[in-house]
């Protein structure tokens, strides 16, 4: 989650509590706490339930950081810098906020990781540390891009490729180049990326502990809808649900033709009978991600809903059923697209039709390697997670996108939820 990005959003858009979540648009996540008077009903019954929940072990971090080392040696990449983020958190158990100050992890093809931070931060950085002892400080007159490569020396390295992490900052990878300018700088994502897109059956439990948790949200906070509530009061309301299952979540919501805003509309509105109502968001359990969305309507649907409602099932179903192993990403795209199409809607990314790609990956960050989208030839493998979300954008009228996770066995995909069953049964 950026704050700048997300600062930004919400004061250019204009909307209350608006935030981001995962690289999506978030209403009321931050909102202020609910009384328990002005609570709904089905929300106040909801009670914690993560006392289940299993944290990633130290030893499946120790085979993800081996992992990447046999990476870095098949792929002749001598090491890789990686700054505060999901892919520190993710093979090191690490959590640090950035700022202009170096914070930062060496992990060497060959030898122990080791660590840069500044001198002032050493005592509370070795309090949190959890993988390596190598730790290089630096005093607030020195330089941290030193650090980085006399780390680089000490593990033999003089010249060769160094990997950096697609969200290291530039200024950091600016000044560790100027003092390493023997080496050649590629992207790490050949190594992070490989690691994270295949998921653990640890992960997969988590992936599928705050799908669930989600579902169990968005239920109460649909029984929670009432006539003129705000788009803030209905997130403010999930919010309340998230937190009472023990986790910290929130979703955006549109309401009528601002449906067909696949990411929301900065207008303000108010629910009325017989409005589209599209709910999109997610909450995070470990640090893994949900990203659910549904549609349905707060009153009786017209017929030209539940038709519209049912071709975007059908679609999503069609994208499900080409998610198998070995077949390139872009034909699940192809596959959601070829039902809207057929039904006069689109070409391509035009509407009234689909105007993004059917999927992403998800994991730690609700959007990462890989996406279904045309002209992605990856192989679908075991252990990637995906969300299936075609949408159908009708500007004026209404949109309607129907979202849920899957995993990839080696039989085939499984959803993380239970789809909607109907329009008129948004939850299975």
């Amino acid at each position: 989650m950026c704050t700048d990005r997300r600062d930004f959003l919400r004061l250019s858009l204009g909307v209350a509590g608006l935030t981001l979540f995962g690289s999506e648009l978030i209403q009321a996540e931050e909102a202020e706490p609910l009384t328990q008077r002005d609570t709904p009903g089905p929300i106040r019954k909801l009670q914690k339930m993560t006392d289940d929940v299993v944290p990633i072990s130290t030893e499946e971090r120790q085979a993800r950081i081996a992992k990447a080392q046999r990476l870095m040696v098949e792929q002749k990449i001598g090491a890789i810098y990686l700054e505060p983020g999901s892919s520190m958190f993710y093979f090191t158990e690490m959590r640090w906020g950035t700022s202009e100050r170096m914070f930062g992890v060496v992990i060497p093809a060959r030898g122990d990781i080791a660590w840069v931070c500044p001198k002032f931060e050493e005592e509370r950085a070795r309090e949190l540390i959890k993988f390596g002892t190598d730790i290089r400080t630096w005093e607030e007159d020195e330089s941290p891009y030193r650090r980085v490569a006399e780390i680089f020396r000490d593990r033999g390295l003089r010249r060769g490729r160094i990997g950096i992490e697609e969200r290291v900052r530039f200024f950091l990878y600016d000044g560790i180049r100027k003092e390493a300018p023997a080496f050649q700088f590629v992207s790490a994502t050949s190594v992070t990326g490989a690691c994270r897109q295949i998921k653990s059956p640890a992960e997969i439990a988590l992936l599928q502990k705050a799908n669930d948790l989600t579902i169990i949200a968005y239920k109460a906070t649909h029984d929670s809808m009432r006539e003129g509530m705000t788009q803030d009061e209905f997130a403010g309301n999930c919010a309340a649900a998230f937190r009472a299952l023990g986790v910290q979540g929130g979703v955006f919501v549109s309401f009528g033709k601002y449906t067909a805003f696949p990411h929301g509309s900065s207008t303000p509105q108010k629910l009325q009978q017989g409005d589209v109502v599209l709910m999109d968001g997610g909450c995070k359990v470990e640090g893994y991600e949900s990203d659910i969305t549904r549609t349905f309507i707060f009153g009786k649907p017209t017929q030209r809903q539940r038709d519209i409602w049912n071709l975007e099932r059908r679609s999503q179903d069609a994208a499900f059923a080409a998610a198998r192993v070995g077949v390139p990403c872009e034909v699940v795209d192809a596959a959601a697209r070829k039902v809207l199409t057929d039904a006069g809607f689109g070409p391509d990314y035009k509407v009234p039709g689909l105007p993004h790609r059917t999927g992403h990956g998800i994991g730690l960050d609700g959007h990462e390697w890989t996406n279904f989208v045309r002209g992605n030839k990856h192989p679908i493998q075991p252990g990637m997670c995906f969300s299936d979300e075609p949408t159908i954008v009708i500007y004026g009228e209404f949109g309607i996108r129907l979202e849920d996770c899957l995993y990839i066995t080696d039989s085939g995909p499984r959803f993380f939820t239970a789809q909607s069953k109907s329009i008129d049964q948004p939850f299975g």
